[in-house]
């Protein structure tokens, strides 16, 4: 709340009277990369083009261009992203998404960067943990089937380092005077416990889902430092508005979504949350770089 209520303060600050001349704010440019948690597949209005990237002109970078009042905004987000899709071209239903660092220019002054859920295999791990869970609401098949001689999902983290290391020195080559925020995951789980079927992970296997996800905001986070970029975590404010939480609480949908958003992604209120935690980090840091 004492977020929210910071936002609510610094947007007082930068709004003008409605008297004055519409003028913009700390940003002239802002380019938004990423993948279906930045897009915001199901969440109207669904907007831009090709049809299959699934953005939403209520994600968290459209609220934060609005809020900031950023006049030259650009949204290359896309369902399904992965690191290769941030210099290469995406197939998607609909056509194609080119390489996201395309839309980068000399003069952008603001990048944020949501990606490698993707690359650590999001949708196979929900559709596997599903499947096992079926058979063993209690146990951990999931995590044993994981951590059979070794971590696998901890292995796949800790890959996806270099390949995120590569995007934030593509961002710089190409933008290099831009303020560059990642922004990391929200929580899908509760800290223990489920909500079968609603969320189909096994009771036993929530603690290492919980675990991995703070394994993967952890490798964004540290990726962030290393570039001297700015880094959003969302993850610990998002406790007790997991998906197994009553509509009115929730930021993340389960299987069967209770508001306007794809199953087990982000829906508006939770897009407003992440813009919200978003907005200190990309007004102040700009001078702490």
């Amino acid at each position: 709340m004492r977020v929210f209520l910071l936002v609510v303060t610094l947007l007082g600050l930068l709004v003008a009277p409605a008297s004055a001349q519409p003028r913009h704010g700390l940003y002239r440019s802002y380019v938004a990369l990423g993948d279906s948690y930045a897009s915001g597949p199901g969440i109207p209005q669904q907007v831009g083009q090709p049809a299959g990237c699934a953005r939403s002109d209520h994600n968290y970078p459209s609220l934060i261009a609005k809020w900031l009042r950023i006049p030259n905004f650009t949204d290359v987000s896309c369902g399904g992203a992965r690191t290769v899709d941030m210099t290469r071209p995406q197939q998607v239903s609909g056509g194609t998404n080119p390489p996201q660092l395309n839309a980068l220019k000399a003069d952008t002054e603001l990048v944020t960067l949501m990606i490698g859920g993707n690359d650590i295999g999001f949708g196979e791990i929900v559709s596997t943990c599903g499947r096992l869970a079926s058979n063993d609401q209690k146990g951990n098949p999931c995590e044993r089937h994981y951590t059979a001689g070794t971590d696998q999902l901890a292995a796949r983290i800790a890959a996806v380092g270099p390949k995120i290391s590569a995007v934030l020195d593509g961002i710089r080559k190409r933008s290099p005077r831009a303020h560059v925020v990642v922004v990391s995951y929200l929580r899908i789980l509760p800290a223990s416990g489920t909500c079968f079927p609603q969320v189909p992970f096994a009771a036993g296997d929530v603690p290492y889902f919980d675990r991995t996800s703070r394994k993967l905001n952890a490798e964004l986070g540290a990726q962030a430092a290393k570039h001297k970029a700015s880094f959003v975590n969302p993850y610990p404010y998002s406790y007790g508005h997991d998906a197994c939480q009553p509509a009115d609480r929730k930021w993340v949908e389960g299987l069967f979504p209770s508001s306007p958003a794809a199953q087990m992604h982000p829906n508006a209120k939770g897009m407003q949350a992440v813009a919200a935690l978003s907005v200190p980090t990309v007004l102040f840091g700009r001078f702490q770089r």
